[in-house]
């Protein structure tokens, strides 16, 4: 198997697990989205307040609940669900273009090459700042909801508590922590991508430097070869009877 043909095959593979990954990423934010009615956790500032209540039955009792003083900027919330259509979108239409190529047997130009690496960079660089404002906002949500770690419970298991909010907070952390590996992985297959495309721009140049130069030096090599079997031995046409004789 030839270099451009794994390069292309490794191509796929990437291309392939960055949408399924970017799949991942996705479905969990949108629906985080909608049980929050679009409200972003992340990065999100409150406070547990302490009331006491009276039931039905005429008892009294203390019930904790979380007060949500200013919710996480939409922005947090967009930009990685952006990042991962964008991911899912460009994934596809760049894996149905390295199995064309890999189809028909040919690799892209050099420009073409070198425009496939830059754009792999700005998408490493959009995944990489996704999966880390992913990852500060949800521990910012993490410690306003175990009040840093001063709780019984851990972030996963808030889960299950009642925090008394108007949104449905049953399976936030389960979303949040699948978007967050997701983009993570992401991230380190746009960095595999971005050292093969690198490798198919190294392999591109290689090809156009080499490719003019050998027909030039087969051309040299069998016109010396043609020029050489063109000229006559200086002693190849005397005949032994023929050879002159040297008389004393």
């Amino acid at each position: 198997m030839e270099l451009d043909r794994r390069l292309l095959l490794a191509h796929c593979a990437a291309h392939a697990l960055s949408v399924i990954f970017g799949l991942l990423a996705v479905i969990p934010l949108a629906l985080n989205g909608s049980a929050f009615k679009g409200r972003c956790a992340l990065f999100s500032q409150g406070f547990w307040r302490t009331e006491n209540l009276t039931f039905s039955g005429g008892g009294t009792g203390e019930v904790s609940h979380l007060v949500v003083r200013q919710w996480g900027p939409p922005a947090a919330c967009q930009f990685p669900t952006f990042v991962g259509v964008f991911t899912v979108l460009y994934g596809a239409v760049q894996g149905w273009r390295s199995l064309f190529y890999l189809h028909r047997r040919h690799d892209d130009t050099l420009f073409s090459s070198f425009l496939s690496l830059l754009l792999s960079l700005c998408v490493l660089f959009l995944s990489g700042g996704a999966s880390v404002t992913l990852s500060l906002g949800l521990h910012s949500w993490c410690s306003t909801i175990t009040e840093h770690n001063t709780r019984t419970y851990s972030c996963a298991e808030s889960q299950l508590i009642p925090l008394y909010l108007d949104v449905e907070t049953s399976s936030f952390y389960s979303e949040f922590n699948c978007a967050q590996i997701s983009l993570w992985c992401v991230t380190a297959l746009w960095l595999t991508q971005s050292i093969l495309s690198f490798l198919r721009l190294y392999h591109s140049h290689s090809q156009q430097i080499s490719g003019p130069c050998l027909p030039r030096e087969k051309e040299l090599l069998l016109s010396q070869t043609l020029a050489e079997c063109a000229i006559p031995h200086p002693h190849a046409h005397l005949h032994p009877s023929h050879t002159p004789s040297v008389f004393i």
